[in-house]
């Protein structure tokens, strides 16, 4: 696009008269003590049902309490990237902490879950090389396989099969497969046993950005990996975030002693960019105790789940067919732009923050509500948001896929 005043102007036009401009929400402030669920947006109180907050700990007071106490010994910020002089002593430890959490010898820090993905996959892929990624695999992970430099291919969603007959007719072999472990519009599960065994036999790296699933699937809430039973051989590479179930903020990848260190040597996402700040290191650390020694918190934010898809055939509500029981992810698909946003602002006029998800984040045709479940949630406003969609599906249809 030139630098013309005209074309920029065309060009939100065409954004308008397709329903997909995006709009932030400024939330001003929240209302009960501990819990981000009920928020302050344009001086209306909401109920909100689309954080990532999935286990309530984004303002437990020991969470913010370790924070606090940590950046009056060591600032606000960190000063210079890990490589120079921003590493301290709390990332070593969150490091170590997130290692033995996720059952890897190493873990690397990163200050976002996209800079993680265009870590590994620029690492692992290079010229000459093939990436595979499920067609509906997270943004990060696909603009990594497109700056990555390797050539790039999709398979059908959550498609082993699919995926199988792609590796097996690469020219050259893949170098990595890499998907999702929940996905995060979808609220579905990869199905990481058959893509392991596929990875494995054709000697490519499977990489598994499990943003959504850590903390919340698994016995002991390591996510979708511990859900399959699988082990570090069968899934070389973990990618996880620290802003959703723990709350806090950046993200991490876990591997092999060997694998971390290429990272370090080799990622310029790495290498280039101002480590993130100890005091969000410390909140996390505290975070991930909370997580392992509260296994009430997974268990009630499934329990919410469950009785939400129960609450919501009741209203006569359809979910998006796919999506997991077990993930707190649960798309109320519409199909077109004008009838999500429509149905966004008429929860609001009821109460409820339901954000409107519209293309090119999910295909043309499935644009969405995207509701998601904390354990900070109680079962009375999960009740009175069924109700509420009950009634919104009866004006705007129930369109599904």
């Amino acid at each position: 696009m030139k630098r013309r005043s005209s074309e920029v102007e065309a060009a939100l036009a065409r954004i308008d008269s397709e329903s997909l401009r995006r709009e932030r929400r400024t939330i001003e402030a929240f209302v009960e003590p501990d819990s981000r669920v009920t928020v302050r947006a344009n001086g209306r109180q909401l109920l909100d049902f689309s954080s990532n907050d999935y286990l309530g700990l984004a303002r437990h007071p020991d969470v913010v309490a370790a924070m606090s106490d940590c950046a009056a010994r060591c600032g606000a910020g960190s000063g210079a990237s890990h490589l120079v002089t921003g590493h301290g002593a709390e990332h070593a430890r969150l490091e170590e902490e997130l290692a033995n959490f996720t059952g890897r010898e190493r873990a690397l820090l990163f200050s976002t879950g996209y800079m993680a993905n265009l870590a590994v996959i620029s690492t692992l892929a290079g010229r000459g090389e093939w990436v595979l990624l499920d067609r509906l695999s997270h943004a990060s992970l696909i603009d990594a396989g497109l700056l990555s430099g390797a050539r790039f291919r999709r398979y059908a969603h959550a498609d082993a099969a699919a995926a199988e007959s792609a590796l097996a007719g690469l020219s050259r072999g893949a170098a990595v497969v890499a998907t999702d472990g929940v996905f995060s519009m979808d609220g579905d599960i990869a199905p990481l046993d058959a893509l392991a065994r596929s990875s494995r036999a054709h000697n490519a790296w499977l990489v598994v950005d499990d943003a959504h699933g850590l903390g919340v699937l698994g016995a002991s809430g390591r996510g979708s990996i511990e859900h399959f039973g699988l082990d570090p051989d069968r899934v070389p590479v973990l990618v996880g975030t620290l802003g959703k179930a723990l709350g806090s903020f950046g993200a991490f990848v876990a591997g092999s002693n060997d694998l971390i260190e290429l990272l370090m040597q080799k990622a310029r996402s790495y290498i280039y960019t101002t480590a993130l700040p100890q005091p969000v290191a410390a909140a996390t650390r505290q975070a991930l105790r909370i997580a392992q020694r509260e296994g009430w918190r997974r268990e009630k934010v499934l329990a919410l789940t469950a009785r939400f898809r129960s609450a919501a055939a009741r209203s006569g509500v359809e979910l998006l067919p796919g999506a997991e029981p077990l993930t707190p992810i649960q798309p109320v698909v519409l199909g077109g732009s004008k009838a999500a946003l429509a149905a966004q602002q008429e929860l609001l006029d009821m109460g409820f923050c339901v954000v409107a998800i519209r293309p090119p984040t999910v295909p043309r045709g499935s644009a969405r509500l995207r509701v998601t479940f904390s354990a900070a949630h109680s079962e009375a406003q999960v009740d009175a948001l069924a109700e509420a969609l009950g009634v919104i599906c009866d004006r705007h249809g129930r369109k599904v896929g």
